[in-house]
């Protein structure tokens, strides 16, 4: 139950309504608490990273409220509910205040498929692609503009063949990546690649990370690279992608991420820092990236702040599950499985991380996504 929670933590959504420094206007943070079937909502000062709850929040959600994405046009947000019974997508507006008001009835990715685990919005809002753990298939759903309502494609869902760990879209949108284990190889850990066309899904092939268990994903911002923390083998992959969607593992993939159990990684938006968390240490590894081959190297940050090992890392609450970037790339934040179950949040400055604050919030983040607004 653990793995799978943990295997959300890559699925985030930020949505770019403005750009402006200094600005005196909120963004807002969301983050789903599956064991108590709620969405808690903060406020996020853009100028300093500070979170604020929101009144009302927590607000109920479906059972097991495990993944949740935010639209392109910043009106809509999507949960998705494995728990019993539900096996469903929420529909929530966005208020202008942040507050969100579920329009139901809520849409089944049934019969033909259960336990939505994982969402992926693609960029231009016209698609909801949804991972399903029980049915080891890939729900799709297109989307009304007017009123953000979710209608099933007739080609969906689409089989995958294995039980999916995450997936990521590329930066385009015209390839869907899905992690899982292959027991037919050694290392098990694969990337199975869909070409996209107006939300049908073509299967291109899988690829393997020569990891186990990829939870982790990433792709560099022009669509280069991608990046796979294989948890159960304590290395991070690098893989280049073609033209077509094809991966090829570059030269000196797999790395060893020196600490154990990287669960979740996500780039700074300009692709030159990878950060990493990892489970087992209770700390998050800072890498830079080179532009030239993609591969990570770790930083030498012992002697700045917040450092607790010798090496490129930052301490954190105990087993950090999900980590998350601020749109504008000044904020870093991590949910944690510990017994604290809270999220920190950090400042960033050219791989440094610098803790602002825990927010206590009850019960485990499995995914968080931030609505920037102007």
């Amino acid at each position: 139950m653990l793995q799978k929670a943990l295997a959300l933590a890559a699925v985030v959504a930020s949505i770019a309504l403005g750009t402006g420094c200094g600005t005196t206007a909120n963004n807002y943070m969301y983050a789903t608490l599956p064991a108590s079937n709620q969405i808690a909502i903060f406020r996020e000062d853009p100028n300093s990273g500070v979170l604020t709850q929101i009144s009302g929040s927590p607000i109920p959600a479906g059972d097991g409220a495990s993944s949740l994405v935010i639209h392109p046009s910043g009106k809509y947000l999507y949960v998705a509910n494995p728990g019993q019974n539900e096996n469903d997508i929420s529909l929530f507006d966005i208020n202008t205040d942040g507050t969100l008001t579920e329009v139901f009835p809520r849409t089944t990715v049934t019969p033909n498929a259960s336990l939505p685990r994982t969402l992926l919005m693609d960029p231009s809002g016209n698609f909801l692609y949804v991972a399903n753990a029980g049915s080891n298939n890939i729900s799709v759903f297109s989307i009304a503009a007017s009123t953000g309502a979710l209608t099933q494609l007739s080609t969906s869902p689409v089989p995958i063949g294995l039980t999916p760990l995450n997936m990521l879209l590329s930066p385009n949108g015209n390839f869907l990546f899905v992690s899982a284990n292959n027991a037919a190889i050694q290392p098990p850990g694969v990337i199975e690649v869909f070409s996209v066309a107006s939300g049908v899904l073509a299967p291109l092939g899988y690829f393997p990370t020569a990891g186990t268990n990829p939870n982790g994903l990433a792709v560099d911002p022009t669509g280069t690279y991608l990046y796979a923390a294989n948890t159960s083998s304590n290395s991070i992959s690098i893989l280049s992608i073609g033209a077509s969607g094809t991966l090829t593992s570059v030269q000196g993939s797999p790395i060893s991420d020196i600490y154990s159990s990287p669960i979740s990684l996500t780039l700074d938006p300009k692709g030159q820092y990878l950060y990493v968390a990892n489970q087992a240490n209770n700390n998050v590894a800072s890498y830079s990236i080179s532009s030239s081959t993609g591969l990570p190297t770790i930083l030498n940050v012992s002697a700045l702040s917040n450092t607790s090992q010798s090496t490129g890392a930052f301490g954190t609450e105990s087993n950090p599950s999900l980590v998350v970037g601020d749109p504008t790339g000044k904020y870093l934040f991590i949910g944690n499985q510990g017994s604290s179950a809270g999220i920190q949040s950090f400042s960033l400055s050219s791989g440094n991380l610098i803790e602002i604050f825990t927010y206590d919030v009850g019960n485990t983040p499995s995914s968080i996504a931030i609505l920037q607004t102007k």
